[in-house]
């Protein structure tokens, strides 16, 4: 039986489906599961918008909007800070419905291996966890820190996102590498090299004019310079790894995963092709927010299809 369509192949009158109270709903949780991806992205791409406009403290506290009102007062000098600010956290709702969403359908079913349905329990604690993180930012008037743990944490929701869609398709058997012990080992070696890459944008733009106060040119007293050559050092680094990785899957027999596994390796260079040629036009441009805007929602495909690529060196 294919591994892939393990998890949609259960007899309506198997044990299993027949004390399954929600079994007329397990068609909805591959939908389920890209629209967490999708939304995990997506709420990093709309943080970066509350970045870029300055509008960290549009909001004046936390979980309130403003003092005894959880929506933006309107009035004659009302900005348009408020509103995306309150936007932002209207999203973070929209993915905690889906959380949910995830949780029901993930961990009640019973016909999955117990490390599957734990990951259910992940997307909903994460935006737990980020609502508090994002109050915490408010409270401390966008302490840097915190700021930098806020994308830290969403970049993780977006690998952990991944990884449940993708166990959710591929079954519950035990993993088997695709190839020989060099193909994983390169693809640990980039999935350890994406944490500089990202930890070091965070810095890059935190040490800029797109740190999120409008008040203060940069967030972090770093030499923008130096951490933007850092940065880029360790994408030239990726990018070196990731091509020994692409010629290691060439080499391998031409058989379904093999295939499979290509097609994802190839994905990720064009998303950190794409990402690297936006983040130099950004860096001679002088930093236009749009294309920083760009990066930030490059700086997501690119954790994704990291995972992505990785999870297709092994089979079930």
């Amino acid at each position: 039986m294919d591994a892939v369509s393990t998890p949609a192949l259960r007899p309506a009158d198997s044990p299993v489906a027949g004390h399954d109270r929600l079994a007329r709903f397990r068609p909805w949780t591959r939908g389920a599961l890209v629209a967490n991806v999708v939304a995990q992205v997506g709420i990093i791409v709309s943080g970066g918008a509350v970045r870029l406009t300055g509008s960290g403290l549009g909001c004046s506290t936390w979980p309130h909007c403003e003092p005894g009102r959880f929506t933006p007062e309107f009035h004659e000098a009302t900005s348009l800070h408020p509103y995306i600010e309150f936007g932002n956290r209207t999203l973070t709702v929209v993915l905690g419905m889906i959380g949910l969403l995830v949780l029901l359908l993930v961990w009640t079913d019973r016909g999955r291996a117990t490390p599957y349905r734990l990951l259910g329990l992940v997307p909903l604690a994460g935006v737990a966890a980020q609502a508090v993180i994002g109050g915490v930012v408010v409270l401390l008037d966008l302490h840097p820190g915190w700021v930098s743990l806020h994308f830290g944490v969403s970049a993780a929701l977006v690998w952990v996102s991944a990884y449940l869609l993708h166990r959710h398709d591929e079954g519950d058997g035990t993993p088997v590498p695709i190839g020989p012990r060099a193909v994983a080992a390169t693809g640990t070696a980039l999935g350890l090299l994406l944490v500089p890459v990202i930890a070091l944008g965070v810095l890059v733009t935190g040490s800029g004019p797109h740190s999120g106060d409008a008040e203060v040119g940069y967030r972090f007293a770093l030499d923008p310079l130096t951490v933007t050559r850092a940065h880029s050092a360790s994408v030239w680094a990726f990018l070196g790894v990731l091509a020994v990785l692409l010629v290691l899957v060439h080499r391998l027999p031409a058989d379904d995963p093999a295939r499979a596994a290509r097609a994802a390796a190839w994905l990720l260079l064009a998303v950190t092709l794409a990402q690297g040629a936006v983040g130099y036009v950004q860096y001679f441009t002088g930093l236009p927010a749009l294309l920083v805007g760009l990066h930030m929602l490059g700086a997501g495909l690119l954790v994704w299809a990291t995972a992505n690529a990785l999870l297709h060196l092994r089979t079930r």
